[in-house]
């Protein structure tokens, strides 16, 4: 039997064969919510959270969206110091299994790091309200965070064999085939249950870059790793919170800061 679309490895799923069009190529300009939908909430969580905490999180919330007693949510977190892996993720690529504890996840991906000084967006969206396109909404996705970077005049691009974020580095030596080395800013790694998404997206600002040795990022060797402040962007993290707001409702629509103790988990 077919595994169902939700668990199955989410490069294998972008790349299938019955929809070849480019995900530059999507129309992600727009992936707004019927409406008669509530705002999104815009939850921002202080201090550091533990993984297991925020999967519990994404859960309660992702389940609350199916049954629709809940509004959608996007929460924006700090992890302390921990390696995840996703459903495609290969043993071998875990090269320093004792140096942060590490967690098994059910989002689509390999092996990334979370810690101090990333931001991690998750997004629990309901997909039966947009778009039921899977490819479209992580074109999304990598828009947003393209479009944030922009704002700090960084140019991020998105490659079609490799999901997420990344930037050219001409100052470095070319890869062995003479293409520019590229570093990746931004991983990206969903789960869809009942069309309603979580997991997300982790942008680096500061983190200390030195944490992803680690591991082989998101099984692709080869790359390198970097963030604003890499780049030479010295930001704080609620300067990123508010361009990741304004550029998130350009493409999803709007968002509202919930009421402590007026919602749903």
């Amino acid at each position: 039997m077919r595994k169902p679309f939700a668990h199955r490895p989410l490069r294998r799923y972008l790349s299938r064969m019955d929809n070849p069009i480019p995900r530059d190529a999507l129309d992600t300009g727009s992936f707004f919510a019927r409406s008669d939908s509530p705002p999104v909430e815009w939850i921002v969580i202080d201090g550091r959270i533990d993984y297991p905490a925020s999967v519990a999180l994404m859960e309660d919330r992702a389940a609350f969206v199916a049954d629709g007693t809940a509004p959608e949510a996007v929460f924006l977190v700090e992890h302390p110091p921990l390696y995840t892996s996703g459903t495609s993720a290969q043993d071998g690529d875990l090269l320093d299994a004792a140096r942060f504890p590490v967690f098994r996840s059910g989002r689509g991906g390999e092996f990334t790091y979370h810690g101090p000084g990333q931001r991690v967006a998750y997004v629990v969206l309901d997909l039966k309200r947009r778009r039921q396109d899977i490819r479209a909404f992580v074109a999304a996705l990598e828009e947003w965070v393209i479009s944030t970077l922009a704002e700090f005049q960084v140019r991020g691009e998105r490659r079609e064999d490799r999901v997420g974020v990344w930037v050219r580095r001409p100052e470095r030596p070319p890869l062995p085939g003479g293409d520019p080395a590229e570093d990746k800013i931004a991983a990206i790694g969903i789960r869809v249950r009942k069309w309603v998404t979580f997991h997300g997206i982790s942008l680096n600002v500061d983190p200390e870059l030195s944490h992803f040795d680690g591991i082989v990022p998101c099984g692709i060797r080869g790359y390198g790793v970097t963030s604003l402040l890499d780049l030479g962007f010295v930001v704080s993290m609620p300067e990123v919170d508010g361009i990741l707001r304004r550029r998130f409702e350009a493409i999803f629509g709007a968002t509202v800061m919930p009421v402590p103790g007026g919602s749903a988990p």
